[in-house]
């Protein structure tokens, strides 16, 4: 079964046009346990400072498709992708490949690239040297709305 996880909606550039400040509680709610909560102001956080590291090499794309739900990424998420960091073994990466744009986890095993899919349904790509594949940047976060 083919399944590619596409990206979309490539924003490029690095031009942070608004920020968005809200106050950032030093209180850490608990996923487990109830904990007690406090109204102290750790700091004023921009959103922009939490995802993106370099403005300049920074895009956003929307994700669609299921097969990298295993790496906690979800059909309609968007994903922060940083083309200043080198890609390398292990890494999630947006891809174009033969001109498909996809979102997969890099492999390097002998000389040979592949593009791992994070669910099982899915087979690896092999990238073949008669096929075109450039890394578009490594994935470096990731923003989900519920």
């Amino acid at each position: 079964m083919k399944e590619t996880t596409e990206a979309t909606g490539v924003l490029l550039g690095g031009v942070k046009e608004s920020s968005l400040k809200a106050p950032l509680y030093s209180s850490q709610p608990a996923a487990g346990f109830p904990a007690p909560g406090d109204d102290q102001v750790e700091n004023i956080l921009d959103i922009n400072d939490l995802v993106v590291k370099n403005p300049a090499s920074t895009f956003f794309v929307r994700v669609q498709g299921d097969s990298m739900e295993g790496a906690g990424i979800f059909n309609g998420d968007v994903l922060v992708i940083d083309r200043s960091k080198d890609p390398a073994d292990g890494l999630i990466v947006v891809a174009a490949i033969n001109g498909e744009l996809v979102v997969k986890r890099l492999s390097i095993e002998d000389n040979k690239r592949l593009l791992i899919s994070e669910n099982e349904h899915y087979e690896p790509i092999v990238v073949g040297e008669d096929e075109e594949c450039f890394i578009w940047g490594v994935v470096v976060g990731s923003v989900r709305q519920f």
